[in-house]
């Protein structure tokens, strides 16, 4: 999968989760996250455990894909989906690292994610977020996703979104 050259320097691919950079940004992004959460930076050793059994290996297929977001070659965004049954996938991990946001990435990301859910056979995207990450809820708002009931539960989850896919 790649992306049209809708923004120039972004190409957008699928990726092992476990390559060099898939890792780093998967790094980065639980990095940030938590430390958003926790209102103080997160701890190396903090990063590994948050990293440790959460899942990511259902990234890819058949249950999933995973995508790295390149600009002008380097590693600066991921995400991924995960099948959650025979018609809805759910999307997960999306990050824009800091030094790439406002060049459009997001949205090119966002955009590839939703083509590779459809080629998993997803007719529904759904996700989960806190308030707190208003950067993704405005994103999500602005590629058409709204506010859903839960579909599902856990300590870091506040508010759910849904998008019925191509």
């Amino acid at each position: 999968m790649v992306t049209p050259n809708a923004a120039a320097g972004w190409d957008i691919r699928a990726e092992r989760y476990d390559t060099e950079d898939a890792t780093a940004l998967r790094r980065d992004y639980y990095d940030d996250v938590a430390s958003r959460y926790w209102r103080r930076p997160a701890t190396p050793r903090e990063v590994d455990e948050g990293l440790a059994g959460d899942g990511v290996e259902a990234l890819e297929p058949p249950t999933g894909r995973f995508l790295v977001g390149r600009y002008d070659g380097r590693a600066a965004a991921c995400g991924g989906v995960l099948l959650l049954d025979a018609e809805r996938a759910e999307l997960t991990r999306v990050f824009v690292r800091h030094a790439f946001r406002g060049t459009g990435g997001a949205g090119l990301l966002l955009n590839a994610l939703e083509e590779a859910a459809v080629g998993l056979g997803a007719r529904r995207m759904v996700l989960n977020t806190r308030l707190d990450l208003v950067e993704a809820r405005a994103l999500y708002a602005r590629h058409g996703y709204r506010e859903i009931p839960a579909y599902c539960e856990g300590p870091y989850m506040e508010v759910w979104y849904g998008k019925e896919l191509g």
